[in-house]
Protein backbone atom coordinates (compact mmCIF):
# COMPACT_ATOMS: atom_id res chain seq x y z
CA UNK A 1 0.00 0.00 0.00
CA UNK A 2 1.46 3.30 -0.38
CA UNK A 3 -0.59 4.97 1.73
CA UNK A 4 -1.93 7.97 -0.42
CA UNK A 5 -5.23 9.01 -0.67
CA UNK A 6 -7.11 10.38 -3.70
CA UNK A 7 -8.03 14.00 -3.29
CA UNK A 8 -11.72 15.49 -4.14
CA UNK A 9 -11.61 16.37 -7.58
CA UNK A 10 -11.68 19.83 -8.33
CA UNK A 11 -11.88 19.11 -11.73
CA UNK A 12 -12.00 16.33 -14.28
CA UNK A 13 -8.86 14.26 -13.61
CA UNK A 14 -7.76 10.11 -13.74
CA UNK A 15 -9.57 7.71 -10.55
CA UNK A 16 -6.63 6.33 -9.28
CA UNK A 17 -7.16 4.16 -6.35
CA UNK A 18 -4.60 3.82 -2.95
CA UNK A 19 -2.72 0.95 -4.44
CA UNK A 20 -1.98 2.89 -7.83
CA UNK A 21 -4.91 1.18 -10.18
CA UNK A 22 -6.52 3.33 -12.25
CA UNK A 23 -10.38 3.17 -12.25
CA UNK A 24 -11.30 2.80 -15.94
CA UNK A 25 -14.15 0.63 -16.04
CA UNK A 26 -17.61 1.19 -14.49
CA UNK A 27 -20.49 -1.24 -14.34
CA UNK A 28 -23.66 -0.02 -13.96
CA UNK A 29 -26.87 -1.96 -13.03
CA UNK A 30 -29.93 -0.12 -14.09
CA UNK A 31 -32.60 -2.60 -12.29
CA UNK A 32 -32.50 -5.53 -9.40
CA UNK A 33 -35.32 -7.07 -11.90
CA UNK A 34 -34.87 -9.88 -14.22
CA UNK A 35 -37.15 -12.11 -15.73
CA UNK A 36 -34.74 -15.37 -14.98
CA UNK A 37 -34.38 -16.84 -11.15
CA UNK A 38 -31.26 -18.26 -11.83
CA UNK A 39 -30.49 -20.67 -9.25
CA UNK A 40 -26.76 -19.46 -8.66
CA UNK A 41 -28.24 -15.78 -8.14
CA UNK A 42 -31.40 -15.62 -6.88
CA UNK A 43 -34.32 -17.00 -4.89
CA UNK A 44 -37.33 -17.64 -6.83
CA UNK A 45 -39.58 -15.43 -4.13
CA UNK A 46 -37.26 -12.23 -4.65
CA UNK A 47 -38.75 -9.37 -3.23
CA UNK A 48 -37.09 -6.19 -5.91
CA UNK A 49 -36.57 -2.63 -4.69
CA UNK A 50 -39.58 -0.01 -5.18
CA UNK A 51 -39.00 1.69 -8.45
CA UNK A 52 -38.99 5.05 -6.34
CA UNK A 53 -35.63 3.85 -5.06
CA UNK A 54 -34.20 3.60 -8.52
CA UNK A 55 -32.15 6.37 -10.19
CA UNK A 56 -34.08 7.60 -13.06
CA UNK A 57 -31.99 6.96 -16.16
CA UNK A 58 -31.39 10.55 -16.64
CA UNK A 59 -29.70 10.29 -13.39
CA UNK A 60 -27.56 7.44 -14.28
CA UNK A 61 -26.59 8.81 -17.57
CA UNK A 62 -25.43 11.89 -15.12
CA UNK A 63 -23.29 9.91 -13.01
CA UNK A 64 -22.21 8.00 -15.81
CA UNK A 65 -20.79 11.13 -17.47
CA UNK A 66 -19.44 12.12 -14.54
CA UNK A 67 -16.67 8.66 -14.48
CA UNK A 68 -16.17 9.36 -18.18
CA UNK A 69 -15.08 13.10 -17.44
CA UNK A 70 -12.93 11.34 -14.73
CA UNK A 71 -11.15 8.74 -16.96
CA UNK A 72 -13.79 5.75 -17.43
CA UNK A 73 -12.93 4.41 -20.73
CA UNK A 74 -15.83 1.37 -20.61
CA UNK A 75 -19.21 1.50 -19.26
CA UNK A 76 -20.98 -1.74 -18.99
CA UNK A 77 -24.65 -1.91 -18.79
CA UNK A 78 -25.95 -4.74 -16.32
CA UNK A 79 -29.03 -5.81 -13.99
CA UNK A 80 -30.80 -7.93 -13.16
CA UNK A 81 -31.31 -7.99 -17.31
CA UNK A 82 -31.02 -4.36 -17.94
CA UNK A 83 -33.24 -5.61 -21.09
CA UNK A 84 -36.62 -5.56 -19.04
CA UNK A 85 -35.77 -1.41 -17.89
CA UNK A 86 -38.48 0.50 -19.40
CA UNK A 87 -37.03 2.89 -22.10
CA UNK A 88 -33.80 1.62 -21.43
CA UNK A 89 -32.77 2.29 -24.86
CA UNK A 90 -32.71 6.04 -24.25
CA UNK A 91 -30.07 5.50 -22.06
CA UNK A 92 -28.11 4.03 -24.25
CA UNK A 93 -28.83 6.59 -26.96
CA UNK A 94 -27.57 9.34 -24.83
CA UNK A 95 -24.60 7.50 -23.67
CA UNK A 96 -23.84 7.09 -26.79
CA UNK A 97 -22.48 10.87 -27.53
CA UNK A 98 -19.40 9.50 -25.35
CA UNK A 99 -18.37 7.39 -27.88
CA UNK A 100 -18.36 9.75 -30.97
CA UNK A 101 -16.79 12.13 -28.88
CA UNK A 102 -14.19 9.90 -27.94
CA UNK A 103 -13.75 10.12 -24.42
CA UNK A 104 -15.66 6.46 -24.04
CA UNK A 105 -14.17 3.60 -25.77
CA UNK A 106 -16.96 0.86 -25.20
CA UNK A 107 -20.20 0.85 -24.51
CA UNK A 108 -21.45 -2.58 -23.65
CA UNK A 109 -23.96 -5.13 -21.73
CA UNK A 110 -24.49 -8.31 -20.36
CA UNK A 111 -27.50 -9.58 -21.00
CA UNK A 112 -29.69 -13.29 -20.43
CA UNK A 113 -30.20 -12.66 -23.89
CA UNK A 114 -34.01 -12.71 -23.41
CA UNK A 115 -35.11 -9.23 -25.00
CA UNK A 116 -32.14 -9.08 -27.17
CA UNK A 117 -34.22 -9.97 -29.98
CA UNK A 118 -36.11 -6.75 -29.66
CA UNK A 119 -33.41 -4.56 -28.87
CA UNK A 120 -30.01 -5.82 -30.97
CA UNK A 121 -30.38 -3.36 -34.10
CA UNK A 122 -30.71 -0.34 -32.13
CA UNK A 123 -27.96 -1.33 -29.96
CA UNK A 124 -25.72 -1.60 -32.73
CA UNK A 125 -26.98 2.02 -33.70
CA UNK A 126 -26.59 3.27 -30.83
CA UNK A 127 -22.51 2.32 -31.44
CA UNK A 128 -22.70 -1.04 -29.00
CA UNK A 129 -20.23 -3.81 -30.68
CA UNK A 130 -20.52 -6.58 -28.51
CA UNK A 131 -22.53 -7.78 -25.99
CA UNK A 132 -22.48 -10.65 -23.29
CA UNK A 133 -24.86 -13.31 -23.16
CA UNK A 134 -24.81 -15.55 -20.04
CA UNK A 135 -25.91 -18.94 -21.22
CA UNK A 136 -24.99 -21.64 -18.55
CA UNK A 137 -26.27 -24.70 -21.00
CA UNK A 138 -27.69 -25.94 -24.63
CA UNK A 139 -30.05 -28.29 -23.22
CA UNK A 140 -33.96 -26.37 -23.04
CA UNK A 141 -34.77 -28.65 -20.37
CA UNK A 142 -32.36 -27.67 -17.99
CA UNK A 143 -32.07 -24.71 -19.27
CA UNK A 144 -35.47 -24.31 -17.40
CA UNK A 145 -34.31 -25.79 -14.26
CA UNK A 146 -31.64 -23.58 -13.99
CA UNK A 147 -33.69 -19.82 -14.99
CA UNK A 148 -36.49 -21.71 -13.23
CA UNK A 149 -38.22 -19.11 -16.07
CA UNK A 150 -36.16 -18.91 -19.04
CA UNK A 151 -37.07 -20.18 -22.68
CA UNK A 152 -33.92 -21.41 -24.43
CA UNK A 153 -35.26 -20.61 -27.64
CA UNK A 154 -35.56 -17.28 -27.02
CA UNK A 155 -31.90 -16.91 -25.95
CA UNK A 156 -30.85 -18.38 -29.21
CA UNK A 157 -33.09 -16.18 -31.22
CA UNK A 158 -31.76 -13.04 -29.12
CA UNK A 159 -28.10 -14.28 -29.82
CA UNK A 160 -28.88 -14.79 -33.43
CA UNK A 161 -30.30 -11.54 -34.20
CA UNK A 162 -27.62 -9.84 -32.27
CA UNK A 163 -25.27 -11.44 -34.62
CA UNK A 164 -27.18 -10.22 -37.86
CA UNK A 165 -27.01 -7.04 -36.60
CA UNK A 166 -23.13 -7.14 -36.24
CA UNK A 167 -22.62 -7.36 -32.76
CA UNK A 168 -19.62 -9.49 -31.43
CA UNK A 169 -21.38 -11.65 -29.15
CA UNK A 170 -19.44 -13.80 -26.19
CA UNK A 171 -21.06 -16.60 -24.08
CA UNK A 172 -20.67 -16.18 -20.37
CA UNK A 173 -21.30 -19.65 -18.47
CA UNK A 174 -21.09 -20.61 -14.73
CA UNK A 175 -19.68 -23.28 -13.76
CA UNK A 176 -22.18 -26.19 -11.88
CA UNK A 177 -20.79 -28.95 -10.07
CA UNK A 178 -22.73 -31.61 -10.65
CA UNK A 179 -25.08 -29.22 -12.85
CA UNK A 180 -23.40 -28.09 -16.38
CA UNK A 181 -19.56 -29.81 -15.46
CA UNK A 182 -20.74 -32.47 -18.55
CA UNK A 183 -21.71 -30.26 -21.05
CA UNK A 184 -18.50 -27.43 -20.68
CA UNK A 185 -16.62 -28.96 -23.38
CA UNK A 186 -20.36 -29.11 -25.75
CA UNK A 187 -20.23 -25.06 -24.84
CA UNK A 188 -16.58 -24.61 -25.64
CA UNK A 189 -17.21 -26.30 -29.33
CA UNK A 190 -20.94 -24.58 -30.15
CA UNK A 191 -19.50 -21.52 -29.16
CA UNK A 192 -16.34 -21.62 -30.99
CA UNK A 193 -18.53 -22.67 -33.92
CA UNK A 194 -20.25 -19.67 -34.19
CA UNK A 195 -17.35 -17.76 -33.87
CA UNK A 196 -17.78 -16.53 -30.00
CA UNK A 197 -15.64 -16.17 -27.39
CA UNK A 198 -16.47 -18.38 -24.03
CA UNK A 199 -15.80 -17.18 -21.18
CA UNK A 200 -16.69 -19.92 -17.74
CA UNK A 201 -16.84 -18.22 -14.46
CA UNK A 202 -16.83 -19.64 -11.05
CA UNK A 203 -19.67 -19.24 -8.83
CA UNK A 204 -19.68 -16.33 -5.81
CA UNK A 205 -21.11 -16.25 -2.42
CA UNK A 206 -23.87 -13.47 -3.33
CA UNK A 207 -26.64 -13.67 -1.85
CA UNK A 208 -29.43 -15.84 0.17
CA UNK A 209 -29.66 -18.43 -2.29
CA UNK A 210 -31.69 -22.08 -1.42
CA UNK A 211 -29.04 -24.53 -0.64
CA UNK A 212 -25.63 -23.88 -0.06
CA UNK A 213 -23.17 -22.95 -2.69
CA UNK A 214 -20.40 -25.21 -1.84
CA UNK A 215 -22.94 -27.82 -3.71
CA UNK A 216 -22.74 -25.07 -6.64
CA UNK A 217 -19.24 -25.01 -6.60
CA UNK A 218 -17.01 -26.59 -9.39
CA UNK A 219 -13.19 -24.78 -9.31
CA UNK A 220 -12.12 -23.67 -12.96
CA UNK A 221 -8.63 -25.32 -11.94
CA UNK A 222 -9.49 -28.83 -11.91
CA UNK A 223 -12.19 -27.74 -15.01
CA UNK A 224 -8.73 -26.33 -16.96
CA UNK A 225 -7.05 -29.41 -16.44
CA UNK A 226 -9.87 -31.32 -17.74
CA UNK A 227 -10.37 -29.40 -20.85
CA UNK A 228 -6.00 -29.96 -21.22
CA UNK A 229 -6.83 -33.56 -21.56
CA UNK A 230 -8.24 -32.94 -24.98
CA UNK A 231 -7.80 -29.14 -26.33
CA UNK A 232 -4.15 -27.53 -26.73
CA UNK A 233 -4.56 -24.47 -24.20
CA UNK A 234 -2.11 -21.53 -24.96
CA UNK A 235 -2.14 -19.03 -22.69
CA UNK A 236 -2.64 -15.37 -24.04
CA UNK A 237 -2.36 -11.97 -22.92
CA UNK A 238 -5.33 -10.77 -24.51
CA UNK A 239 -7.68 -8.64 -22.22
CA UNK A 240 -10.98 -7.54 -22.64
CA UNK A 241 -11.08 -4.92 -19.84
CA UNK A 242 -12.71 -7.25 -17.23
CA UNK A 243 -11.14 -9.87 -15.30
CA UNK A 244 -10.95 -12.98 -17.50
CA UNK A 245 -8.10 -14.72 -18.45
CA UNK A 246 -7.72 -15.97 -21.86
CA UNK A 247 -6.15 -19.15 -23.75
CA UNK A 248 -6.01 -19.72 -27.45
CA UNK A 249 -7.77 -23.33 -28.03
CA UNK A 250 -5.76 -24.69 -30.61
CA UNK A 251 -8.43 -27.51 -32.17
CA UNK A 252 -11.41 -24.56 -32.46
CA UNK A 253 -8.99 -21.75 -33.20
CA UNK A 254 -11.19 -19.48 -30.25
CA UNK A 255 -10.79 -17.48 -27.40
CA UNK A 256 -11.61 -19.60 -23.93
CA UNK A 257 -11.85 -16.87 -20.71
CA UNK A 258 -11.56 -18.55 -16.94
CA UNK A 259 -13.57 -15.93 -14.38
CA UNK A 260 -11.75 -17.33 -11.16
CA UNK A 261 -12.68 -15.30 -8.05
CA UNK A 262 -12.51 -18.15 -5.36
CA UNK A 263 -9.08 -20.62 -6.84
CA UNK A 264 -7.29 -17.33 -7.88
CA UNK A 265 -8.39 -13.95 -7.30
CA UNK A 266 -7.66 -10.69 -10.17
CA UNK A 267 -7.61 -8.37 -7.35
CA UNK A 268 -3.90 -7.01 -8.10
CA UNK A 269 -5.16 -5.47 -11.64
CA UNK A 270 -8.84 -4.55 -10.41
CA UNK A 271 -9.93 -1.41 -12.81
CA UNK A 272 -13.55 -1.63 -11.95
CA UNK A 273 -16.32 -0.21 -9.43
CA UNK A 274 -19.72 -1.03 -9.36
CA UNK A 275 -23.03 1.37 -9.50
CA UNK A 276 -26.35 -0.28 -8.26
CA UNK A 277 -29.39 1.05 -9.98
CA UNK A 278 -30.06 2.91 -6.23
CA UNK A 279 -26.94 4.68 -7.05
CA UNK A 280 -24.61 2.59 -4.42
CA UNK A 281 -21.01 2.39 -5.77
CA UNK A 282 -19.40 -0.46 -4.63
CA UNK A 283 -15.75 -0.22 -4.79
CA UNK A 284 -15.44 -4.08 -4.97
CA UNK A 285 -18.04 -6.45 -5.61
CA UNK A 286 -17.37 -9.07 -2.69
CA UNK A 287 -16.81 -6.45 0.14
CA UNK A 288 -19.91 -4.01 2.21
CA UNK A 289 -18.22 -0.65 1.88
CA UNK A 290 -20.32 1.55 -0.48
CA UNK A 291 -20.88 5.20 -1.45
CA UNK A 292 -24.04 7.10 -2.16
CA UNK A 293 -23.94 8.83 -4.87
CA UNK A 294 -28.01 9.37 -5.47
CA UNK A 295 -27.73 12.18 -2.44
CA UNK A 296 -25.17 14.12 -4.46
CA UNK A 297 -26.96 13.65 -7.96
CA UNK A 298 -29.96 14.89 -6.47
CA UNK A 299 -28.93 17.42 -3.91
CA UNK A 300 -27.39 19.77 -6.63
CA UNK A 301 -27.66 20.37 -10.19
CA UNK A 302 -24.09 21.27 -10.09
CA UNK A 303 -21.53 17.80 -10.32
CA UNK A 304 -18.91 19.51 -8.25
CA UNK A 305 -20.05 17.36 -5.05
CA UNK A 306 -20.85 14.16 -7.23
CA UNK A 307 -17.40 13.76 -8.41
CA UNK A 308 -16.04 14.42 -4.58
CA UNK A 309 -18.10 11.81 -3.83
CA UNK A 310 -16.64 9.70 -6.28
CA UNK A 311 -13.20 10.58 -5.68
CA UNK A 312 -13.35 9.88 -1.85
CA UNK A 313 -15.14 6.46 -3.04
CA UNK A 314 -12.42 5.46 -4.84
CA UNK A 315 -9.74 6.80 -1.88
CA UNK A 316 -11.33 3.61 0.00
CA UNK A 317 -11.02 0.93 -2.70
CA UNK A 318 -9.85 -1.58 -0.96
CA UNK A 319 -7.00 -4.88 -2.08
CA UNK A 320 -9.42 -7.47 -2.62
CA UNK A 321 -12.36 -9.28 -1.75
CA UNK A 322 -12.89 -11.73 0.45
CA UNK A 323 -14.67 -14.83 -0.92
CA UNK A 324 -14.55 -17.72 0.88
CA UNK A 325 -16.38 -21.28 -0.01
CA UNK A 326 -16.62 -23.90 2.17
CA UNK A 327 -18.48 -25.89 4.47
CA UNK A 328 -17.55 -24.18 7.39
CA UNK A 329 -19.20 -20.57 5.65
CA UNK A 330 -22.49 -21.57 5.08
CA UNK A 331 -23.97 -18.12 4.41
CA UNK A 332 -22.92 -15.97 2.01
CA UNK A 333 -19.75 -14.01 2.41
CA UNK A 334 -21.90 -10.48 1.36
CA UNK A 335 -25.80 -10.46 2.09
CA UNK A 336 -26.80 -8.64 -0.89
CA UNK A 337 -27.69 -11.08 -4.64
CA UNK A 338 -25.70 -10.35 -7.59
CA UNK A 339 -28.63 -8.59 -9.10
CA UNK A 340 -28.44 -6.35 -6.43
CA UNK A 341 -24.35 -5.15 -7.37
CA UNK A 342 -25.03 -5.75 -10.94
CA UNK A 343 -24.18 -8.99 -13.00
Amino acid sequence: MTGETTAPLSAPGPLVDPFGRRVTYLRVSVTDRCDFRCVYCMSEDMTFLPKRDLLTLEELDRICSAFVENGVRKLRITGGEPLVRRDIMSLFRSLSRHLETGALDELTLTTNGSQLARHAAELAACGVRRVNVSLDTLDADKFRRLTRWGDLSKVMGGIEAARRAGLKVKINAVALKDVNEDEIETLLTWAHGQGMDLTLIEVMPLGEIEGQRIDQYLPLSLVRARLAQRFTLTPTDERTGGPARYVRVAETGGRLGFITPMTHNFCESCNRVRLTCTGQLFMCLGQEDAADLRHPVRASKSDDLLRQTIAEAIARKPKGHDFVIDRRHSRPAVGRHMSTTGG
